[in-house]
């Protein structure tokens, strides 16, 4: 895959794999992230979007072999030029440390500072985030924190040394829905103030329609479609981008059931043969059978599909069950 048309990439992937015990959970994906932007990477469990998202920052699970590239390599600049916003930030934060002490740590980590400075340092990014009377929020534990609090912090963590790169793990997924608007605003106002490139790993298309500048959809770790998020999620050319969309609520017929992407993705060691997501889609043909399907260029983004020409729009009747 030769570099997206763009004058400038932060962070180029190519080929990269991921493997346990030898059987591939990443599987040749390739992708840029540019300066800025937001490139949200979706799909349903297990696709794969986790392990790349960690892959770039250099945290794997024990057992992981990986292939491929990922340059620069920023993981030996993580909490400096790359950092993470975790899903769970209660596991996140150290219990028997204040919140205020391990935002000033994560200061220290990087910049030759007094411990004053490194304290104030830590209160005024509790006071960015929102987290009210932040100067006696500091010397809190996170289980005195409420949920939407505590992930403002590790937002504020991620970002108090201006990173060139924030990568956020689902960083909604325990959250209800104002909490979740919440957090989402914040982290849209940070990245912007530190001018940091955002990927952000979701299952909500809805976040990523409302926030995102690029999506990559993975499905059984491999690219599926990768484009600008609004023309994308507008019209997709991917029958499993469709299916995902065709899957929201709000696009169920009045009166009928809601589509469904019928079964479930296959495991990494159990993938059928030629193209993964041919047991469950409606327009698989024998070539599918036969071949795993390439990435190329379709219309502005890139499609691994050989019938992408016939996928409909709007494509929710494709989903009926």
């Amino acid at each position: 895959m030769k570099p997206e048309n763009s004058p400038e990439v932060l962070l180029s992937v190519r080929e990269l794999r991921i493997a346990f015990d030898g059987v591939g959970a990443v599987r040749g994906l390739s992708f840029d992230v540019r300066p800025r932007e937001v490139l949200a990477i979706v799909g349903e469990s297990g696709a794969g979007k986790s392990l790349t998202a960690r892959a770039l920052l250099g945290m794997l699970p024990r057992g992981a072999t990986t292939g491929g590239t990922i340059a620069p390599d920023l993981s030996a600049h993580r909490g400096r030029r790359i950092s993470l916003v975790p899903q769970d930030a209660l596991s996140a934060l150290s219990p028997v440390h204040p919140v205020g002490d391990q935002l000033a740590a994560a200061v220290r980590s990087v910049a030759r500072v007094s411990r004053k400075e490194a304290r104030a340092r830590a209160v005024a990014a509790l006071d960015r985030v929102g987290i009210p009377e932040a100067a006696r929020r500091a010397r809190a534990y996170p289980h005195e924190y409420s949920g939407g609090m505590r992930q403002r912090a590790v937002i504020a963590m991620a970002t108090i040394n201006e990173p060139h790169m924030v990568v956020a793990d689902e960083p909604t997924t325990a959250l209800d829905e104002e909490h979740r608007g919440q957090v989402l605003r914040v982290l849209a106002e940070r990245r912007e103030a530190v001018g940091a490139a955002l990927v952000l790993v979701t299952h909500d298309l809805d976040v990523v329609r409302d926030h995102a500048d690029r999506v990559l959809v993975m499905y059984a770790g491999r690219l599926t479609e990768l484009g600008p998020a609004a023309e994308v999620l507008g019209r997709p050319r991917a029958p499993y981008t469709a299916g995902l969309l065709a899957s929201l609520p709000q696009h169920a017929p009045p009166g009928r059931r809601l589509p469904t992407l019928r079964g479930t993705p296959p495991a990494p060691g159990d993938l059928p043969p030629g193209c993964a997501f041919t047991p469950r889609c409606p327009l698989a043909s024998d070539l599918c059978h036969r071949t795993e399907p390439a990435p190329h260029p379709v219309e502005g983004r890139l499609v691994a599909c050989h019938r992408w020409p016939e996928v409909p729009y709007p494509a929710k009747e494709l989903f009926h069950e």
